[in-house]
């Protein structure tokens, strides 16, 4: 007898040329002490890697940010996961393109494709595992029937620890010419946009709603880094841990429009944020998203408090 096994949906989208994650991130901040203390309650498993700061998510060995020291916070690079066999393909994109090859920074072992963005943003492409998600990320409530309660005693509740990065919001000097370089070399695609306001592109093998987002601003910098956890109650949990530590500042808890996840950021001490998110959109790698360009007022939040005046401040400008 015939055994019928279950659909099991593509983890790549065939004959397409795309990277398919955010491998790693990169930025500087004036003193590693006090990373090492916000990401730490942050729920963020650290280690010391030379003069950076690795950092990973609990039981997972991927190295998702790497923090080193400088004289102010300032972005670094960003380097993007593709597959093995596009490496070739994505060499001769960028020569057909007329993009500069550049030299990987000082102290970085690697041989990936670097080159600058529209903004000036270092950029590597690298051959890496998918550490995009392969499936939408589970979203959880926790359960009470009648007759029961369904929270626990404060006393028993666990800290919060992300499951892994979701995505990074830049900003950026042009969000329009963003969109076209971020697409046209990496292969990403536009999953929606508030006019020149902001951008969100996904990854075509599959990915949450963005991998990446662009916001206007006078000059580049870092927004924040998005860290997806498991529920709403994560998220509350999450938000009154680093309250209680004293990162207080911040906006939530709401839910986005685009992107539809439930968040909250938490201000960190040199001018960006860092996001317990959950429940967010996901494009599979069969799925052609319906692109969307959204009025502002519209495409924001759905419901949470006002966002304060500094969310939109960008500390590197």
């Amino acid at each position: 007898m015939t055994e019928i096994h279950g659909f099991i949906k593509p983890t790549r989208r065939p004959g397409e040329l795309g990277v398919h994650s955010v491998d790693r991130f990169h930025f500087a901040v004036p003193d590693l002490a006090v990373a090492k203390t916000f990401y730490g309650e942050f729920g963020l498993d650290l280690q010391e890697d030379g003069d950076l700061i690795a950092m990973k998510t609990r039981g997972n060995p991927h190295v998702w940010v790497t923090i080193g020291e400088g004289p102010r916070k300032k972005l670094g690079h960003l380097s993007f996961g593709a597959f093995e066999d596009d490496f070739d393909r994505f060499a001769e994109r960028l020569q057909t393109m007329g993009v500069k090859r550049l030299d990987p920074p000082p102290g970085v072992e690697t041989n990936g494709l670097w080159f600058h963005d529209h903004d000036g943003n270092l950029v590597e492409i690298k051959v890496a595992a998918k550490s995009s998600p392969n499936e939408k990320s589970e979203f959880s409530e926790i359960p009470a029937g009648p007759g029961q309660r369904g929270a626990p005693f404060r006393r028993d509740v666990a800290r919060v620890n992300p499951r892994r990065l979701a995505h990074v919001l830049l900003f950026t000097r042009d969000v329009e010419k963003a969109v076209q370089f971020y697409t046209r070399t990496l292969g990403l695609r536009l999953s929606d946009r508030s006019g020149d306001g902001i951008a969100f592109l996904h990854g075509i093998h599959g990915s949450d709603h963005h991998m990446i987002a662009f916001v206007t601003s006078s000059a580049p910098g870092l927004h924040h880094l998005s860290w997806d956890v498991g529920s709403v109650d994560d998220i509350g949990r999450g938000a009154t841990h680093m309250a209680e530590k004293g990162f207080a500042k911040g906006w939530g808890l709401g839910r986005h429009v685009l992107g539809s996840n439930f968040f909250h950021y938490v201000g960190d001490p040199w001018g960006s944020f860092s996001e317990y998110s959950a429940g967010i959109d996901y494009v599979p790698a069969d799925c052609d998203w319906k692109t969307g360009d959204h009025d502002p007022e519209d495409s924001f939040y759905v419901w949470g408090p006002n966002p304060p005046d500094y969310f939109t401040h960008n500390a590197e400008a």
